[in-house]
């Protein structure tokens, strides 16, 4: 339990994604997605490569909503990763975008109950943890509490929080978008959350929301 004067920490406001080609990045996501001020742009010329060590999802209620985000990223100019299919959980696809932050469209639905809609129910960032206890009770000195421990995934309670949060050994969540794990350089995202900005163990930097707009 945390016990210093720190603020604790219970919400992501957005997350500022770091991209090459500004322009480029807006166009893509003004097709693609309908993210609602979730997600921040900002140029940047931080060298990176390989395997940034997070994943952005978004949560949709059914195949065919999946689907419709999925044709209209690739339209947009993303790259499949993973095809849009049904599996033993759901149904979900990944996919690329143009500035290198990967995607997972998903559903637990494996059924349609209805015509398809652009509509996004969460959108949750996923961070690749070289070691998920640590970082586990890094976020926990913070303020977060755990809604769900399995194995090497952590997904933490943030229900009033834009953007939702979880953890997950870095390897097996490479593995799951289909990319090598291996990665250099910048992580190209700040993470814009309700504290005092930090750096986590892993090197994601923590802005204070206040202050997203400004950096």
């Amino acid at each position: 339990m945390n016990t210093d004067n720190r603020q604790q920490l219970t919400s992501i406001e957005s997350v500022t994604l770091e991209v090459d080609d500004l322009a480029a990045a807006e166009r893509f996501y003004g097709e693609a997605f309908d993210l609602d001020g979730r997600v921040i742009l900002a140029t940047s010329a931080e060298p990176t490569g390989g395997f940034r060590g997070f994943t952005m999802s978004l949560v949709v209620a059914q195949p065919a909503d999946v689907v419709h985000l999925f044709e209209a990223a690739v339209a947009a100019g993303a790259t499949v990763l993973k095809p849009a299919e049904k599996s033993l959980w759901g149904f979900g696809g990944v996919v690329q975008a143009p500035d290198g932050t990967i995607w997972q469209m998903a559903s637990e639905a494996k059924k349609d109950t209805g015509p398809a809609t652009h509509r996004i129910e969460h959108v949750v960032l996923l961070v690749g943890a070289d070691d998920v206890s640590a970082s586990k009770r890094f976020y926990g000195d913070r303020g977060l509490e755990v809604a769900k421990s399995i194995g090497g995934y952590v997904d933490f309670a943030m229900a009033a929080s834009p953007i939702g949060f979880g953890l997950y050994k870095r390897r097996a969540l490479a593995k799951t978008v289909g990319v090598a794990d291996d990665g250099s350089g910048s992580h190209r995202i700040r993470i814009n959350g309700d504290s005092e900005g930090f750096v986590d163990p892993d090197g994601f930097a923590w802005t204070q929301a206040s202050d997203a707009s400004d950096a």
